[in-house]
């Protein structure tokens, strides 16, 4: 199997510039062709093949290529800033986004486990990140080919959709990703899981105390683990999903106050101090100049 069996599989289902259904939950393929300069974004766990082009996202002021040479993992939800510089008619992004079901990620990682499968080692890393990148290999592939073909028919969907999927999961982790998987979805995934959980409650106040406390572990030792998993720490991380959850939501038309309200703000000048540090523009300069780029953003 190669990936230039699933690029023309892809050409075939897609025309315009857009974000596809397959009729496979969580499953979707794209075609961009216009370039789209970075804009942030929340990444949420997911996986992403590309088969033409190349994307951008800057982590924390690291700046990460995608492109075909591998397939992206997000494991867990992420503040990103992310663009597609070089794409057009000519040379347009294709792919595949996948939208990762955490439950039969966590199931299939704990019982790969227990019954003793080795991981790949990361080419990139031995340590937990939040964005894993893998090298296309042979299982990878035929296992997303094989969950594509099932798209022309709503029947095999029905009857197949779900062990494919599981099937697609388990290449992940035999892949060079696994090591990086595991540590996000396998046994001990506290920090995963408190990620996740500050990610869907950022218009809350979270102590970092209280997370510490609810997966059993000192604040210090929380706080380097969070690190190491995001390259962020805990109120970093927490700061900046809140900040461009809200320029995203502002970009795609929501009133400034209400963005900075939604996501946890009360004082609406701190919310503008803090959104100026972060992004050189205040939240109403913001709103004029990024009107449809965050909008139209892949994520």
């Amino acid at each position: 199997m190669s990936k230039a069996l699933i690029k023309q599989l892809i050409e075939e289902k897609v025309d315009n510039s857009g974000l596809y259904d397959t009729g496979i939950d969580g499953v979707q393929l794209f075609k961009i062709t216009q370039p789209i300069e970075c804009a942030p974004v929340v990444y949420e766990p997911s996986l992403t093949a590309i088969v033409h082009g190349g994307k951008e996202a800057i982590l924390n002021g690291d700046k990460h290529t995608f492109n075909t040479s591998k397939y992206t993992c997000c494991t867990m939800s992420m503040p990103v800033e992310a663009g597609i510089p070089d794409a057009s008619e000519e040379s347009p992004l294709l792919g595949v986004y996948i939208s990762l079901n955490s439950r039969l990620m966590t199931d299939l990682a704990i019982e790969f486990e227990s019954v003793g499968g080795n991981f790949s080692q990361s080419s990139a890393s031995s340590a937990p990140s939040g964005i894993a990148s893998a090298r296309w290999d042979a299982d990878f592939t035929d296992a997303l080919y094989r969950l594509l073909l099932l798209t022309d028919n709503a029947t095999d969907i029905a009857m197949l959709a779900s062990t494919r999927l599981r099937e697609l999961y388990y290449s992940v982790l035999k892949g060079e990703a696994g090591s990086i998987v595991r540590g996000s979805f396998g046994v001990g995934n506290a920090i995963g899981r408190a990620i996740e959980y500050l990610a869907s409650h950022v218009n809350e106040n979270v102590t970092i105390d209280d997370m510490a406390s609810k997966i059993g572990m000192s604040k210090a030792v929380f706080h380097r683990k969070f690190k190491q998993a995001t390259t962020m720490s805990p109120i970093q991380f927490v700061k900046s999903m809140r900040l461009n959850n809200a320029a995203k939501r502002i970009a795609e038309g929501t009133n400034v106050s209400v963005a900075a309200m939604d996501v946890g703000y009360i004082s609406s000048s701190q919310f503008s101090r803090d959104f100026k540090r972060m992004y050189g523009l205040s939240p109403k300069q913001w709103e004029k100049e990024n009107k449809t780029k965050a909008a139209s953003m892949l994520q």
